[in-house]
């Protein structure tokens, strides 16, 4: 059975809540989470949506190799997880490209919670 989970923004506040915000404290979260220098660079456009996309990625490949025991734990236990963070516009935002990522690892993505 695949690892089930949603998506929310920060204003969730299920049980299953993990925040995946740079500011955040949840230890699954802060695997997931992007670096500072990611968050405002796109906040201040010093770097553009591709470039964030790629950044992310290549952050996220380089986690599942350092730290694959943590992401086989996520990917097998029995969820749903719902993973949050501040971005309104989920076309624009981590926890989309998250979601992107964790389905081509077999995970079944339940959509985007309403709050």
């Amino acid at each position: 059975m695949p690892f089930k989970f949603y998506t929310a923004q920060y204003r969730y506040s299920g049980a299953d809540r993990v925040d995946i915000t740079v500011k955040g404290q949840h230890p699954i979260g802060k695997i997931f989470a992007p670096t500072w220098n990611m968050v405002m660079g796109l906040k201040n456009s010093d770097i553009g949506w591709m470039e964030y996309c790629i950044e992310y990625a290549d952050m996220m490949a380089k986690s599942c190799h350092d730290k694959p025991v943590e992401w086989m734990s996520i990917l097998k236990s029995n969820g749903p997880l719902t993973f949050v963070c501040f971005c309104k516009e989920l076309q624009e935002c981590h926890r989309w490209l998250l979601a992107g990522i964790l389905q081509k690892m077999g995970a079944e993505y339940l959509g985007e919670r309403e709050l």
